[in-house]
């Protein structure tokens, strides 16, 4: 069986389809039973042909004298302008957004409006979101094919017209940035019927020129009438299809026109541009100040890692030098005399010891007779003694002469005083076979001396000459 409704139930059952299916909503009409009462909310129809749509425009949303427009955020240069809700008159066609809702003291729904525009204006609106959804889909607005601006560009060309503030701001702050670049200024009208024609052309000579690192496009603020030449297809289309990376600034900040969103990349304003462009100049020298810190750290650091190497190859090279090999060799030779020193008088103070005591015992033991016996044999064992020591001291002097004679004979400059020579090839290797050496070789040959360069012309081996 159907659900029966009461008709508040059904009344809201509607209210809650409708008003979810219809949150916001754009309305085409004319204006009609327009009605302002002491509240401040205005109440009218809008109505074609064929329907009739009640409105509700409540104060709140109302606004006062317009500084921009509402929907495409223009700002108005030639000062505030009065707002539809002033003007709006019966017959008028307008555009109105809001969302739907039902009323259900009398049954029927109605538009809530929240913002209303002048078809005229309306109608530039909507060519220009028919426009833009048109380039949106063959990619114009892509930022994978959007180029990156060269850092600090040196030739700049700039489409503007010559005479307006665009064009000084911009200069203005080029010139407070960076380190100098070339400016162009390729002069074009930028507002009216004939302006988007200069500025194509305009594109297409800085193109074919294929002087510019980058091309700006530049304009002042205005109304989207004033701002309509980069709205244009051809212009948009020149953009998009350009060899030269391009950066557009039109208008203020709140503008945004087809040629903004097809460049590569967008500035806010004409002097934003210029900060886009080039860093500015205090960066650039505190970046300088930064890299000759980091410089003459890098300077300290390699200079103290090559003092470091140097101090560890002259150490290892004191280490083989053969005048410290002997001196390492005579501070063995010198130890090795003390010690022996040392040892024999050791030796000599105990057998005396040794002696004493014995003949001390055998002074008790034995009468004068032994006494004198041992004696002598005393005497004789000293003698005996004395002959050993005398031919230990002579063997330990034998060998002393025999280390001396070694220790001499390792000194490499020994030879040199009987004539002998040592012969370097320039890498320091010491010349030991006719094989180590090649015709016209550079030689050094060291005498008692000193030394001597020669240059080898011939070779003799076994009997044979090379």
């Amino acid at each position: 069986m159907s659900q029966i409704f009461t008709v508040r139930e059904l009344t809201d059952a509607l209210k809650k389809t409708l008003e979810g299916a219809f949150p916001f909503v754009w309305v085409r009409g004319q204006v009609s039973n327009l009605s302002r009462p002491a509240s401040g909310h205005m109440y009218f129809s809008l109505k074609d042909t064929d329907a009739v749509l009640n409105c509700v425009w409540f104060k709140g949303n109302q606004r006062g004298d317009e500084r921009f427009d509402p929907l495409t955020g223009e700002v108005f240069e030639d000062g505030p302008r009065p707002s539809l809700a002033r003007t709006m008159q019966n017959g008028t066609e307008i555009m109105c957004a809001g969302r739907l809702n039902v009323y259900p003291p009398r049954g029927s729904y109605q538009l809530v409006v929240e913002l209303a525009q002048d078809v005229g204006l309306g109608k530039l609106f909507m060519e220009f979101e028919e426009l833009k959804k048109k380039l949106s889909a063959k990619g114009f607005f892509e930022s994978m094919r959007k180029r990156s601006l060269p850092y600090h560009p040196e030739k700049v060309a700039v489409i503007t017209a010559p005479s307006g503030a665009a064009i000084q701001d911009f200069l203005r702050i080029s010139g407070a940035r960076g380190w100098g670049a070339q400016i162009r200024i390729y002069p074009a009208l930028v507002q009216g019927d004939l302006a988007a024609g200069q500025l194509v052309k305009q594109m297409d000579k800085i193109n074919a020129e294929e002087w510019a690192d980058v091309i700006v496009l530049i304009r002042g603020g205005g109304s989207i009438e004033d701002l309509w030449a980069f709205n244009d297809e051809t212009l948009a289309e020149k953009i998009f299809g350009s060899k030269i990376p391009v950066i557009a600034g039109v208008g203020h900040e709140v503008d945004t026109t087809i040629a903004d969103m097809t460049a590569d990349v967008r500035a806010a304003t004409p002097s934003h541009a210029a900060q886009l462009l080039w860093p500015e100049r205090s960066m650039l020298i505190q970046s300088l100040d930064e890299l000759e810190i980091r410089l003459a750290r890098k300077m300290e650091h390699q200079l103290g890692t090559k003092e470091h190497s140097l101090s560890t190859l002259e150490r290892g090279l004191g280490w083989l030098s053969p005048v410290q090999r002997l001196g390492r060799l005579d501070e063995q030779f010198v130890g090795l005399t003390d010690r022996l020193d040392r040892a024999m008088t050791l030796k000599l103070e105990h057998t005396e010891r040794v002696v004493k005591y014995s003949e001390e015992r055998i002074k008790r033991a034995f009468g004068e007779d032994a006494i004198s016996y041992q004696l002598q044999k005393v005497h004789s064992l000293e003698s005996r003694l004395q002959w050993a020591g005398d031919g230990m001291l002579t063997t330990a002097e034998r060998s002393l002469d025999r280390a001396a004679i070694m220790l001499e004979s390792l000194d490499p400059r020994k030879p040199l005083e009987r004539g002998y020579s040592l012969v370097q090839k320039a890498d320091g290797k010491f010349v030991r076979s006719v094989d180590d050496v090649a015709k016209g070789e550079h030689l050094n040959v060291m005498v008692a001396d000193g030394s001597v360069g020669v240059q080898v012309n011939s070779m003799e081996k076994n009997g044979s000459e090379g």
